[in-house]
Protein backbone atom coordinates (compact mmCIF):
# COMPACT_ATOMS: atom_id res chain seq x y z
CA UNK A 1 0.00 0.00 0.00
CA UNK A 2 0.90 3.62 -0.38
CA UNK A 3 2.05 5.67 2.53
CA UNK A 4 -0.30 7.88 3.96
CA UNK A 5 0.77 10.66 5.45
CA UNK A 6 -2.14 10.56 7.67
CA UNK A 7 -1.19 7.45 8.93
CA UNK A 8 1.86 8.48 9.81
CA UNK A 9 0.96 11.70 11.75
CA UNK A 10 -1.32 8.83 13.42
CA UNK A 11 1.56 6.41 14.36
CA UNK A 12 3.82 9.58 15.61
CA UNK A 13 0.78 10.96 17.79
CA UNK A 14 0.67 7.04 19.15
CA UNK A 15 4.20 6.63 19.70
CA UNK A 16 4.14 9.86 21.85
CA UNK A 17 1.09 9.09 23.62
CA UNK A 18 2.69 6.04 24.31
CA UNK A 19 5.64 7.55 26.23
CA UNK A 20 4.40 10.16 28.39
CA UNK A 21 1.69 7.83 29.65
CA UNK A 22 3.72 4.77 30.38
CA UNK A 23 5.50 7.70 32.20
CA UNK A 24 2.46 8.78 34.14
CA UNK A 25 1.77 4.92 35.00
CA UNK A 26 5.38 3.92 36.32
CA UNK A 27 5.71 7.01 38.37
CA UNK A 28 2.24 6.38 39.66
CA UNK A 29 2.77 2.66 40.11
CA UNK A 30 5.94 2.31 42.03
CA UNK A 31 5.54 5.70 44.21
CA UNK A 32 3.78 4.68 47.68
CA UNK A 33 2.39 8.28 48.41
CA UNK A 34 0.55 8.20 45.53
CA UNK A 35 -2.22 6.01 46.53
CA UNK A 36 -4.85 8.57 47.28
CA UNK A 37 -8.13 7.78 45.20
CA UNK A 38 -7.55 10.67 42.65
CA UNK A 39 -4.22 9.89 41.53
CA UNK A 40 -5.80 6.20 41.11
CA UNK A 41 -8.04 8.04 38.53
CA UNK A 42 -5.73 9.43 36.67
CA UNK A 43 -3.44 6.38 36.80
CA UNK A 44 -6.54 4.97 34.96
CA UNK A 45 -6.85 7.52 32.61
CA UNK A 46 -2.85 7.59 31.64
CA UNK A 47 -3.22 3.71 31.28
CA UNK A 48 -6.51 4.25 29.04
CA UNK A 49 -4.59 6.57 26.64
CA UNK A 50 -1.48 4.56 27.09
CA UNK A 51 -2.97 1.67 25.03
CA UNK A 52 -5.04 3.94 22.78
CA UNK A 53 -1.68 5.40 22.20
CA UNK A 54 -0.56 1.29 21.47
CA UNK A 55 -3.60 1.17 19.29
CA UNK A 56 -2.61 4.05 16.79
CA UNK A 57 0.70 2.17 16.27
CA UNK A 58 -1.15 -1.60 16.05
CA UNK A 59 -3.41 0.27 13.44
CA UNK A 60 -0.49 1.55 11.36
CA UNK A 61 1.31 -1.68 11.30
CA UNK A 62 -1.23 -4.45 10.50
CA UNK A 63 -2.78 -1.68 7.40
CA UNK A 64 0.70 -1.47 5.61
CA UNK A 65 2.64 -4.63 6.88
CA UNK A 66 -0.10 -7.41 8.00
CA UNK A 67 -2.97 -6.23 6.07
CA UNK A 68 -5.84 -8.28 7.21
CA UNK A 69 -9.92 -7.49 8.24
CA UNK A 70 -9.31 -9.51 11.17
CA UNK A 71 -6.04 -7.74 12.09
CA UNK A 72 -7.68 -4.74 11.65
CA UNK A 73 -10.72 -5.55 13.58
CA UNK A 74 -8.88 -6.26 16.61
CA UNK A 75 -6.96 -2.63 16.15
CA UNK A 76 -10.10 -1.23 16.05
CA UNK A 77 -11.83 -2.75 19.00
CA UNK A 78 -8.59 -1.52 21.22
CA UNK A 79 -9.14 1.88 20.19
CA UNK A 80 -12.95 2.34 20.36
CA UNK A 81 -12.69 0.38 23.76
CA UNK A 82 -9.88 2.18 25.14
CA UNK A 83 -11.18 6.21 24.32
CA UNK A 84 -14.21 4.63 25.55
CA UNK A 85 -12.43 4.06 28.74
CA UNK A 86 -10.48 7.28 28.79
CA UNK A 87 -13.56 9.29 28.57
CA UNK A 88 -14.68 7.28 31.22
CA UNK A 89 -11.62 8.05 33.26
CA UNK A 90 -12.38 11.67 32.43
CA UNK A 91 -15.74 11.70 33.92
CA UNK A 92 -15.25 9.30 37.03
CA UNK A 93 -12.19 12.26 37.99
CA UNK A 94 -14.36 15.24 37.53
CA UNK A 95 -17.07 13.12 39.76
CA UNK A 96 -14.45 12.82 42.00
CA UNK A 97 -13.23 16.47 42.25
CA UNK A 98 -17.14 17.42 42.08
CA UNK A 99 -17.58 15.28 45.82
CA UNK A 100 -14.16 16.23 47.14
CA UNK A 101 -15.93 20.23 47.42
CA UNK A 102 -18.88 19.33 48.24
CA UNK A 103 -18.52 16.89 50.55
CA UNK A 104 -15.11 18.02 51.71
CA UNK A 105 -15.62 17.13 55.58
CA UNK A 106 -16.18 12.83 54.62
CA UNK A 107 -13.65 12.79 51.37
CA UNK A 108 -10.99 11.32 53.68
CA UNK A 109 -13.33 8.50 54.52
CA UNK A 110 -13.18 4.86 53.36
CA UNK A 111 -16.62 5.71 51.70
CA UNK A 112 -14.42 7.32 49.16
CA UNK A 113 -12.24 4.61 48.27
CA UNK A 114 -14.98 2.00 47.64
CA UNK A 115 -16.38 4.87 45.43
CA UNK A 116 -13.58 4.84 43.18
CA UNK A 117 -12.74 1.23 42.99
CA UNK A 118 -16.43 1.09 42.04
CA UNK A 119 -15.83 3.98 39.30
CA UNK A 120 -12.82 2.08 38.33
CA UNK A 121 -14.75 -0.99 37.94
CA UNK A 122 -17.48 0.55 35.67
CA UNK A 123 -14.70 2.22 33.51
CA UNK A 124 -13.10 -0.68 32.57
CA UNK A 125 -16.07 -2.89 32.54
CA UNK A 126 -16.88 -0.69 29.83
CA UNK A 127 -14.06 -0.85 28.08
CA UNK A 128 -14.06 -4.67 27.95
CA UNK A 129 -17.74 -4.28 26.46
CA UNK A 130 -16.76 -1.62 23.84
CA UNK A 131 -13.84 -4.01 23.10
CA UNK A 132 -15.01 -7.03 22.60
CA UNK A 133 -18.82 -5.83 20.43
CA UNK A 134 -16.59 -5.15 17.28
CA UNK A 135 -14.59 -8.64 17.75
CA UNK A 136 -17.83 -10.67 18.34
CA UNK A 137 -19.66 -9.87 15.32
CA UNK A 138 -20.91 -5.86 15.12
CA UNK A 139 -19.00 -4.96 12.41
CA UNK A 140 -19.85 -4.55 8.78
CA UNK A 141 -17.41 -7.52 7.49
CA UNK A 142 -20.03 -9.65 5.89
CA UNK A 143 -22.41 -6.15 4.99
CA UNK A 144 -19.87 -3.28 3.28
CA UNK A 145 -22.67 -0.97 2.83
CA UNK A 146 -23.45 -0.92 6.71
CA UNK A 147 -19.59 0.16 7.26
CA UNK A 148 -19.29 4.00 8.79
CA UNK A 149 -16.51 6.22 8.45
CA UNK A 150 -14.84 4.42 10.89
CA UNK A 151 -14.65 1.30 8.95
CA UNK A 152 -15.13 -2.01 10.17
CA UNK A 153 -17.75 0.10 12.67
CA UNK A 154 -21.33 -0.18 11.86
CA UNK A 155 -22.83 3.32 11.65
CA UNK A 156 -25.16 1.75 14.50
CA UNK A 157 -22.44 1.14 16.63
CA UNK A 158 -20.68 4.65 15.83
CA UNK A 159 -23.69 5.95 16.15
CA UNK A 160 -24.03 4.48 19.91
CA UNK A 161 -20.60 5.57 20.66
CA UNK A 162 -21.14 9.01 19.48
CA UNK A 163 -24.42 9.44 21.43
CA UNK A 164 -22.75 7.72 24.70
CA UNK A 165 -20.16 10.26 24.26
CA UNK A 166 -22.31 13.41 24.18
CA UNK A 167 -23.60 11.98 27.59
CA UNK A 168 -20.70 11.75 29.18
CA UNK A 169 -19.94 15.73 28.04
CA UNK A 170 -23.36 16.83 29.21
CA UNK A 171 -22.68 15.56 32.58
CA UNK A 172 -19.01 16.86 32.72
CA UNK A 173 -20.38 20.11 32.01
CA UNK A 174 -23.19 19.93 34.32
CA UNK A 175 -20.83 18.60 36.91
CA UNK A 176 -18.52 21.60 36.11
CA UNK A 177 -21.03 24.24 36.63
CA UNK A 178 -21.86 22.74 39.96
CA UNK A 179 -17.71 23.43 40.80
CA UNK A 180 -17.66 26.64 39.43
CA UNK A 181 -20.94 27.53 41.83
CA UNK A 182 -19.02 26.09 44.43
CA UNK A 183 -15.50 27.82 43.69
CA UNK A 184 -17.34 31.03 43.92
CA UNK A 185 -19.06 30.63 46.88
CA UNK A 186 -15.31 29.15 48.35
CA UNK A 187 -13.79 32.46 47.48
CA UNK A 188 -16.72 34.91 48.33
CA UNK A 189 -16.07 33.20 51.96
CA UNK A 190 -12.41 33.50 52.41
CA UNK A 191 -12.95 36.90 51.11
CA UNK A 192 -15.21 37.81 54.08
CA UNK A 193 -13.49 36.00 56.32
CA UNK A 194 -10.37 38.03 55.63
CA UNK A 195 -12.16 41.00 55.38
CA UNK A 196 -11.05 42.41 52.43
CA UNK A 197 -12.75 44.14 49.07
CA UNK A 198 -15.40 40.97 48.00
CA UNK A 199 -15.37 42.38 45.05
CA UNK A 200 -12.18 42.74 43.65
CA UNK A 201 -10.79 39.63 45.36
CA UNK A 202 -13.87 37.45 45.32
CA UNK A 203 -13.79 38.23 41.29
CA UNK A 204 -10.43 36.97 40.52
CA UNK A 205 -9.99 34.31 42.88
CA UNK A 206 -13.26 32.98 41.00
CA UNK A 207 -12.53 33.96 37.30
CA UNK A 208 -8.88 31.77 38.09
CA UNK A 209 -11.23 29.21 39.82
CA UNK A 210 -13.45 28.75 36.54
CA UNK A 211 -10.71 29.14 33.67
CA UNK A 212 -9.28 25.59 34.98
CA UNK A 213 -12.78 24.19 35.07
CA UNK A 214 -13.48 25.53 31.72
CA UNK A 215 -9.74 24.32 29.71
CA UNK A 216 -10.47 21.09 31.72
CA UNK A 217 -13.58 20.48 29.86
CA UNK A 218 -13.13 22.68 26.63
CA UNK A 219 -9.80 20.32 25.61
CA UNK A 220 -12.09 16.73 25.46
CA UNK A 221 -15.50 18.27 24.38
CA UNK A 222 -13.05 19.78 21.52
CA UNK A 223 -10.93 16.59 20.49
CA UNK A 224 -14.42 14.60 20.96
CA UNK A 225 -17.00 16.71 19.08
CA UNK A 226 -15.64 15.96 15.54
CA UNK A 227 -16.05 12.13 16.50
CA UNK A 228 -19.80 12.60 17.96
CA UNK A 229 -20.91 14.72 15.00
CA UNK A 230 -19.70 12.50 12.30
CA UNK A 231 -20.86 9.00 14.43
CA UNK A 232 -24.56 11.12 14.33
CA UNK A 233 -24.47 11.99 10.88
CA UNK A 234 -24.24 8.71 9.41
CA UNK A 235 -23.00 8.51 5.82
CA UNK A 236 -20.30 10.80 4.60
CA UNK A 237 -19.18 11.73 1.25
CA UNK A 238 -15.37 10.60 2.51
CA UNK A 239 -15.17 7.88 4.69
CA UNK A 240 -11.13 8.02 4.83
CA UNK A 241 -11.27 11.73 5.16
CA UNK A 242 -14.11 11.42 8.02
CA UNK A 243 -11.96 8.86 10.19
CA UNK A 244 -9.12 11.07 10.26
CA UNK A 245 -11.04 13.96 11.09
CA UNK A 246 -12.32 11.96 13.87
CA UNK A 247 -9.17 10.00 15.08
CA UNK A 248 -6.78 13.01 14.78
CA UNK A 249 -8.64 15.17 17.47
CA UNK A 250 -9.18 11.82 19.58
CA UNK A 251 -5.47 11.35 19.94
CA UNK A 252 -5.08 14.94 20.45
CA UNK A 253 -6.77 14.63 23.75
CA UNK A 254 -4.81 11.46 24.68
CA UNK A 255 -1.98 13.55 24.02
CA UNK A 256 -3.19 16.47 26.33
CA UNK A 257 -4.79 14.50 29.40
CA UNK A 258 -1.26 13.59 30.67
CA UNK A 259 -0.28 17.27 30.48
CA UNK A 260 -3.57 18.65 32.21
CA UNK A 261 -4.13 16.08 34.71
CA UNK A 262 -0.81 14.05 35.60
CA UNK A 263 2.23 16.56 34.80
CA UNK A 264 0.42 19.79 36.34
CA UNK A 265 -0.01 17.82 39.60
CA UNK A 266 2.43 18.88 41.98
CA UNK A 267 2.74 15.95 43.61
CA UNK A 268 3.63 13.98 40.53
CA UNK A 269 6.45 16.93 39.87
CA UNK A 270 7.92 16.17 42.58
CA UNK A 271 8.93 12.81 41.98
CA UNK A 272 9.69 12.99 38.64
CA UNK A 273 12.14 15.88 39.78
CA UNK A 274 13.37 13.37 42.72
CA UNK A 275 13.31 11.07 39.98
CA UNK A 276 15.56 13.01 37.48
CA UNK A 277 17.69 14.39 40.28
CA UNK A 278 18.46 10.59 41.65
CA UNK A 279 16.81 10.93 44.95
CA UNK A 280 14.63 8.52 46.84
CA UNK A 281 10.83 9.45 46.50
CA UNK A 282 9.75 12.08 48.77
CA UNK A 283 6.92 11.64 50.89
CA UNK A 284 3.77 13.77 49.85
CA UNK A 285 0.96 15.16 51.95
CA UNK A 286 -2.38 13.41 50.83
CA UNK A 287 -4.05 16.35 49.19
CA UNK A 288 -7.79 16.67 47.81
CA UNK A 289 -8.27 17.07 44.09
CA UNK A 290 -9.92 20.65 44.59
CA UNK A 291 -5.65 21.57 45.31
CA UNK A 292 -4.95 19.60 41.65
Amino acid sequence: LALNPWDVVLCISGTIISCENAIVVVVIFYTPALRAPMFLLIGSLATADLLAGVGLMLHFAFEYFTPSEAVRLLAVGLLVSSFTASVCSLLAITIDRYLALYNALTYYSERTVTRTYIMLLLTWGAFLCHGLLPVLGWNCLREPSACSAVRPLTRSHLALLSASLLAVLAAMLQLYVQICRVVRRHAHHIAVQRHLLAGSHDGSAARKGIATPAVILGTPACCWLPFAVCGLLGRCGSPALCAYATLLPAAFGSLLNPVIYAFGNREIQKVLWAACCGCGCPSLPFRSPSDV
